[in-house]
């Protein structure tokens, strides 16, 4: 019997405007792409061609009107948050719970209003591009994605506090799995600044015509698929829920970055001394000041650094021990590193458990928190108070870390274990099962 040729499928990514949840969702779709299928961006307008020059169509959406989200001529991918993120940074030198108030409830609040304003345009993107399924990685609810007739994937490339349960630290605090001593008051707090702009969220919503929401959350879970990325490592106890359909990667890291820069490859062969990895992601190192301190530190030590120096990155200088750039190929270079500096971005912190590196976490706002406490709690790395810490402190923490070869050890098998998982043809094997389990008749 001759196989039946299945149908390419048209796949419709949305990913949060930000390196991390958009690099997930390109791995995945280069994955998809290489199969047959078709895969559309329904990415925010700053990421213009940027997408196109990777291979897939973009039909593009502005997220708040003139420059904003929406973007500039010429505007850096995710500007938006580049900016709001530098003017917010005062904010990161206060405790979590403060957060809640000067930080996490503005950026729900940008959030939403962003998903109000373009909810008429993924209408027109669902009806000119009829997709077989969605697929979103972002933080809250576009109704226009639940309601246009196709399966909807959730990608969840946060910390996997995220999926909540009350067993667990409440996510966006920071706190350890085994002392709940403040998780109720910050669960309280939570719940005091929230409720409110949640309820009337909610409202417009259904008012949309997609399901009401689950209870002070801001995004539906897929009553198709879920996934989420996080190493099983480093996991929190009951997840994934068992009864449920989530799905764990233990990773997602694609595998489409350019070749090493010749200066940058000329440095990594340089004999003598261990490499670290600096990266406070796109939007940490908008923090100029906190990345002169610590490249000053670091300047120093014995060791050699590659530091993604981030948007702002020509506004300061390196020294001799040190190569940077605005941007660096991560997923090149931390396979040639010995340990991460990160500020515990979801998508550093998978992408080092899957290349086997310890890390050094200086956590600045969001996941971040939580991504540093599970580090240091499960033994991967050190947590340090990213203002408050002296110098010694960090370069104490480098060099105990670069020195433990148990652990280095031990990363490194952890590494080749999530490695052989492959996160990312998994979810892209996951979302065509997800596509034909409700498969439509094509249209004409």
């Amino acid at each position: 019997m001759v196989p039946r040729v299945q149908r390419p499928l048209t796949v419709l990514f949305m990913p949060e405007s930000a390196y991390g949840p958009t690099n997930n969702c390109i791995g995945i779709g280069a994955v998809l792409r290489a199969r047959g299928h078709r895969v559309v961006f329904a990415a925010e307008a700053s990421w213009r061609g940027r997408l196109e020059a990777l291979g897939f169509e973009e039909d593009l959406v502005e997220l708040t009107p003139g420059d904003g989200q929406g973007g500039t001529e010429g505007a850096d991918a995710g500007q938006f948050w580049t900016d709001f993120v530098r003017e917010t940074a005062p904010v990161f030198r206060l405790p979590t719970i403060e957060q809640l108030e000067h930080f996490v409830y503005p950026t729900w609040q940008a959030l939403l209003e962003g998903a109000r304003y373009v909810q008429g345009q993924l209408e027109d993107v669902m009806e000119r591009q009829h997709p077989d399924v969605v697929v979103e990685d972002n933080v809250c609810a576009f109704p226009a994605l639940l309601t246009g007739g196709a399966p909807f994937v959730r990608i969840v490339s946060c910390n996997p506090l995220e999926l909540g349960g009350a067993e667990l630290p409440p996510k966006f605090s920071g706190y350890p799995l085994h002392d709940r001593s403040q998780w109720q008051r910050f669960r309280d707090a939570y719940e005091h600044l929230h409720r409110g702009m949640w309820g009337e969220f909610d409202e417009w919503v259904r008012a949309c015509g997609a399901p009401g929401l689950p209870d002070l959350e801001f995004v539906h879970e897929s009553d198709v698929l879920n996934l989420y990325v996080y190493p099983e490592a480093a996991d929190y106890p009951g997840l994934p829920p068992s009864a449920g359909r989530w799905v764990r990667l233990d990773s997602c890291v694609r595998e489409t970055e350019a070749e090493l820069p010749p200066e940058l490859a000329e440095f990594l062969a340089r004999p003598g001394g261990e490499v670290v990895y600096l990266s406070l992601g796109s939007l940490g190192s908008a923090d100029v000041e906190l990345m002169e301190r610590l490249v000053e530190t670091l300047s120093g030590t014995r060791h050699r650094y590659v530091v993604s120096k981030g948007p702002l990155g020509d506004s300061f200088e390196l020294p001799d021990n040190m190569w940077g750039a605005p941007q660096v190929p991560q997923t090149q270079v931390l396979p040639r590193v010995d340990l991460v500096i990160t500020h515990g971005g979801n998508n550093t912190t998978t992408e080092s458990f899957h290349f086997g590196k310890p890390m050094v976490v200086l956590p600045l706002f969001w996941d971040q928190h939580d991504n540093a406490q599970r580090v240091a709690e499960t033994g991967f790395g050190r947590r340090l108070d990213t203002y408050g810490h002296a110098p010694a402190d960090l370069v104490g923490a480098v060099d105990d870390l670069l020195a433990d070869e148990t652990l280095r050890a031990r990363a490194a098998r952890v590494g080749a274990c999530v490695r052989s998982r492959r996160g990312v043809e998994r979810a892209a094997s996951l979302i065509e099962s997800a596509a034909r389990r409700r498969e439509r008749p094509v249209r004409a």
